[in-house]
């Protein structure tokens, strides 16, 4: 059983950043594994080097089963079981089943054959911004539009309502949300896709979904709570990359200058970027399934688990330097996108994004800056997946 009333000594998980960029120092200060508050009282766990937490990551005694989720954020949480098809919430063997359906559509050959469509439409919407001209919001004209229309098309999903599901997804990660809003946005977003997958049910079309309906042998409802996943995932941690990303780069110009001056640096600025910056920053969380032993101290069954992840992609005993940003450095092994059976399927789909999407960028507007002070620009702190609200920029 879990500790319910918390002792006053152990703390609750810092949020608090100095530099806006960094995780908080804290963090580095805490034992690789060490006891925190969450946030309904219940006293559980902390992890924040590299090394254990790809350890509980591919340890499968530690479950995403939300019937005993815990949050070191929120005190309200949603405890019911995981709708069938919502496989991040679910642990073998359901999880297996819907993921396996969905592997050989996330491969790397599939994926290399979007980049020609990913090119037309960064160009697109960087032609877009020249023809408005300065200063322009980055982030609503191409940080966000870029992933959003990929996930569309490879979805079958209508752009047309793009507004409708950004909007309810906003509130899904807004911790400042009520229970009740984000229940809502959640039942608007199932709605309009179950609503989709009928459709396509009738005529489908040369899209996932559409294979989905006709191969898998998935009810509606399944398949629906499948693209609810996929479609979330799909545009709003890209885009919040590419946004933060290039907030990042105008505001680290030796690293901005090295890029722009070798685009073959692309696909490791991308990794270290997602090293440095890791915008899943409040920590993934797992409940220990049953008793067992980490890192010499006794985890019992139902204790909940918090995997720092920014902590763990900064961690000095893993990486050189950790806190100084560096395109030509070596980021390989971060776990800003998990590890182990739950480690992000469309990880692929989202480096050609970012490859495509920052070249694109300093490509077409080498004189690209910052069209407000930095400590200006608004970071999504109370958001569940970290970036910024909004980019002014200029060239």
């Amino acid at each position: 059983m879990t500790e319910t009333l918390p002792a006053t000594d152990i703390p609750r998980l810092p949020v608090d950043r100095v530099n806006p960029l960094d995780p908080p120092a804290e963090l580095h200060e805490r034992g690789p594994l060490s006891r925190l508050t969450f946030a309904d009282g219940t006293i559980g766990w902390l992890v924040t080097t590299h090394k254990l937490a790809r350890a509980v990551l591919a340890d499968q005694r530690f479950s995403v089963n939300p019937e005993n989720r815990k949050s070191p954020i929120r005190a309200e949480v949603s405890n019911e079981p995981a709708k069938p098809g919502m496989f991040l919430s679910q642990d073998p063997p359901d999880h297996t089943h819907y993921r396996r359906l969905l592997t050989g559509q996330f491969t790397v050959r599939r994926m290399n054959q979007l980049v020609p469509r990913i090119q037309e439409i960064a160009d697109a919407h960087a032609k877009a911004m020249r023809e408005q001209g300065p200063p322009v919001d980055l982030v609503q004209a191409y940080a966000l539009p870029i992933p959003s229309l990929v996930i569309c098309e490879i979805l079958g999903v209508p752009y047309a309502d793009r507004v409708r599901f950004q909007e309810n997804t906003h509130k899904l990660v807004d911790l400042t949300r009520t229970t009740e809003e984000i229940k809502a946005a959640i039942e608007d977003i199932e709605n309009f896709l179950l609503d989709l997958v009928r459709t396509k049910r009738r005529a489908p079309g040369d899209d996932m979904l559409s294979g989905l309906v006709t191969d898998s042998g998935l009810s509606d409802e399944e398949i629906a709570n499948m693209g609810f996943l996929l479609l979330i995932a799909g545009h709003e941690t890209t885009a919040n990359m590419l946004g933060l990303g290039t907030f990042t780069l105008l505001t680290h110009p030796d690293q901005l200058a090295l890029l722009r001056d070798d685009p073959g640096l692309a696909e490791n600025a991308v990794e270290e970027l997602l090293r440095y910056l890791t915008i899943i920053h409040f920590g993934t969380i797992r409940t220990a399934a049953e008793d067992l032993e980490l890192d010499g101290q006794l985890i019992k069954a139902g204790d909940p688990i918090s995997i720092s992840l920014p902590a763990a992609n900064r961690d000095p005993m893993r990486f050189v330097d950790p806190d100084r940003l560096a395109l030509n450095g070596t980021a390989t092994g971060h776990v800003a996108f998990g590890h182990g059976i739950h480690q992000c399927l469309g990880q692929q789909l989202a480096r050609i994004e970012m490859r495509i999407g920052f070249a694109t960028l300093l490509r077409e507007f080498p004189t690209l800056r910052l069209a407000t002070a930095p400590q200006d620009v608004r970071l999504r702190e109370q958001m569940a997946i970290f970036g910024v609200h909004e980019l002014p920029v200029a060239w």
